[in-house]
């Protein structure tokens, strides 16, 4: 059913601002929501002897409606262009295996390898740590606000990989932390909000999976680029030296092959061939890890 009654609440407002951002990156939505709650809760705690449906009919008339947040939303974020900007429609006719070379995103998705090996040791011992000292400090004094530190420590190191996500792999993360709502809000009403934020576990196992796949990635990328370029050098040089420095006792028809000028000539061209290979799958791995910190890491 149709309606055009302006929302009366600040959930009903953030819930019309969600829907008419629809489509739109999970982390331009999360950027736009954190912005007009902090608004909209600023607003209603400056003005405490006034209605909550008073105040969010003033505020629509100067901050403007969900619709017309959500469109100056999307006209910025066309605007200002990303690490990866989107090239011309008429420019996208050429998706051939070797067109890889010249993609942004794979060469930040090899960096992104490198380094997460790492962000993922340090995430997981981070989180590792805190959840046992807030286990042990449980029974103590100290408990509840150490508990408040570590879950706070979580957000903000989530929103730092979300930085690097975005500066590597191209992929819109939130530019803000989430705001707290309540500016008077108990200590213990933060606890079980911060509990109950279902954003606090995912943004925590993704750092407790940050070190298997940080080991992964690392491998994937430290051997995508030794062998094609061991294959390539190596050859190279026994080419012009006209010397083999490759020994395989094991298959001594291989090396054989590393013997021969044609053998040298066709192992450069499989080590070409694998620089195009790793770059693909260092774009594969960029996607799916993109994919994957949204899903953790954003907050809607």
């Amino acid at each position: 059913m149709k309606t055009d009654r302006p929302p009366d609440t600040v959930r009903a407002y953030l819930d019309a601002l969600r829907n008419a951002l629809k489509g739109s990156s999970p982390g331009l939505i999360s950027d736009a929501l954190a912005d007009a709650e902090e608004h909209l809760q600023g607003e209603i705690a400056s003005n405490p002897d006034k209605q909550e449906a008073e105040i969010l009919a003033s505020v629509i008339e100067t901050y403007g409606t969900p619709q017309e947040i959500a469109e100056e939303y999307k006209s910025m974020e066309t605007a200002i262009a990303g690490p990866f900007p989107k090239p011309e429609p008429k420019l996208e006719q050429h998706h051939g295996f070797f067109s890889v070379i010249g993609d942004a995103r794979a060469y930040g998705a090899l960096m992104y390898m490198l380094l997460s090996l790492a962000t993922g040791v340090f995430y997981f011992a981070w989180a590792v740590t805190g959840l046992g000292l807030t286990a042990g400090f449980a029974i103590l004094i100290i408990g509840i606000p150490f508990a408040l530190l570590f879950i706070g420590s979580v957000r903000i190191l989530g929103h730092v990989e979300g930085r690097i996500v975005e500066g590597l792999l191209g992929v819109r993360m939130p530019r803000r932390l989430p705001v707290q709502t309540g500016a008077d809000e108990r200590i213990w009403s933060r606890i079980v909000d911060a509990l109950a934020d279902i954003r606090t576990w995912s943004s925590l196992l993704y750092l407790l999976l940050m070190l298997p796949l940080g080991v992964t990635y690392f491998v994937i990328a430290v051997v995508g680029i030794a062998v094609p370029f061991a294959l390539i050098g190596g050859s190279l040089a026994s080419l012009v030296s006209g010397h083999s420095y490759v020994q395989i006792s094991d298959v001594p028809w291989l090396e054989h092959v590393f013997h021969t000028a044609p053998g040298l000539a066709f192992a450069i061209l499989v080590g070409g061939a694998l620089v195009f290979v790793v770059l693909h799958v260092a774009k594969g791995i960029g996607w799916f890890h993109g994919r994957l910190a949204e899903i953790l890491l954003v907050r809607l």
